[in-house]
């Protein structure tokens, strides 16, 4: 067995096999990944690096789990713009109000959540969709054809009632190196929780490259799952899978 993985095997059975995540204070999504971390030796951080010996960590979770929260590089309200001829958007006032939903449950916040996110193989009810380029970059993109709402003409400024806008881009330059600085170099690996809330197992996966993820990006296993919302910065930008698919890409488990 690679020494590296031999660590990561012990530093589990060791520090976290058999316990349950112990959280103080106020919970939220990220409590257990955070007091993981801890037990596992990993300092808190913001890098794009693999978590700890090569390996990326993931953490137990309901029903998905994340690659990355990575933010499109051009768009229609960022610094590059993907539409260089169109005023950049007011993100909250513009692009939100446009291309995402109110929710009335918030106040009518405005958010690009749900349903008005873009998804591959077909136009959603907002018009919009996700492609994958010939050159390998991820593209949002709205048809006004395709938007499906009663009071478009209302909501859509004139400039942008169009064919193949192109709201945002995932560069493959800028978005391929964050993918493979993670997942690229050992591979990575998540504690399992079973049924009764108590770390059990740990799981290893295989390193990925760009190549293998866009294509589970191209048939959908693989989703843009934005967040992002009126009155907080934070951009929400997660790329996620279901999983099932991440227990299929499981090669190894320890118990």
């Amino acid at each position: 067995m690679e020494l590296n993985k031999k660590k990561i095997i012990e530093l589990f059975i060791n520090n976290v096999k058999g316990k349950k995540p112990e959280v103080q204070g106020r919970r939220h999504h990220g409590s257990h990944g955070h007091w993981l971390e801890r037990q596992m030796g990993i300092k808190a951080n913001s890098s794009n690096l693999a978590d700890i010996f090569g390996y990326e960590m993931k953490t137990h979770t309901a029903s998905k789990t994340s690659f990355g929260d990575w933010s499109p590089d051009k768009s229609l309200w960022g610094r590059y713009r993907s539409e260089p001829t169109i005023k950049k958007l007011n993100r909250d006032k513009e692009f939100l109000v446009a291309f995402g939903q109110a929710n009335p449950n918030k106040e009518d916040r405005y958010s690009w959540s749900g349903m008005p996110v873009p998804k591959v193989k077909q136009f959603n009810r907002f018009g919009q969709k996700l492609i994958i380029t010939p050159g390998q970059d991820i593209q949002a993109i709205y048809n006004y054809s395709a938007d499906m709402r009663k009071n478009k003409s209302d909501i859509i400024p004139k400039e942008l009632q169009k064919q193949n806008l192109l709201v945002a881009q995932w560069t493959k330059a800028k978005i391929k190196p964050k993918l493979e600085r993670k997942f690229n170099q050992k591979g990575w690996f998540k504690c399992t929780l079973n049924g009764c809330g108590v770390f059990d197992a740990i799981v290893f996966g295989e390193p990925m490259n760009y190549e293998n993820w866009l294509n589970l990006v191209r048939e959908g296993h693989v989703f843009f799952d934005s967040g992002m919302y009126q009155g907080n910065r934070r951009p929400y930008s997660h790329w996620r899978a279901s999983n099932n698919l991440w227990d299929k890409l499981v090669v190894s488990r320890y118990s």
